[in-house]
């Protein structure tokens, strides 16, 4: 497999308009990830600067991100995301080195992560 087509997104909505943004982009989750092409895609706040969103895509390619960005619900948003926005989509387009070779046996033979020692500021 080729690498993916990666990026992070940062979201800094105006306050007033903050709630409304999240759910928006909370219902793009789900029928994303049932996109073709689409290998991850996660929604997150920011725990220090809460109503600061970002999002993490892996795609398979660069077009299969840009039939995801094709599509009417997405065009929209793009359209209106001044609306919600303090200042505009901070995007962030990355090279991944350390991909999952054999992701499923990974998982399926009981290994755990290495990350799971590592400290978790509350």
């Amino acid at each position: 497999m080729d690498q993916p087509f990666t990026l992070v997104g940062t979201a800094r909505p105006k306050p007033e308009r903050a709630e409304e943004l999240r759910q928006l982009l909370l219902s793009f989750v789900e029928p994303t990830r049932q996109e073709p092409g689409c290998l991850e895609y996660h929604f997150h706040e920011d725990r220090d600067s809460p109503g600061v969103f970002v999002f993490y895509e892996a795609w398979r390619s660069e077009e299969d991100l840009n039939a995801h960005l094709a599509l009417p619900h997405l065009r929209d948003f793009w359209q209106r995301r001044m609306d919600y926005l303090e200042r505009d989509l901070e995007i962030r387009y990355l090279t991944m080195h350390s991909p999952y070779q054999e992701r499923d046996s990974r998982v399926s033979d009981g290994a755990t992560s290495s990350s799971a020692n590592l400290p978790v500021s509350q």
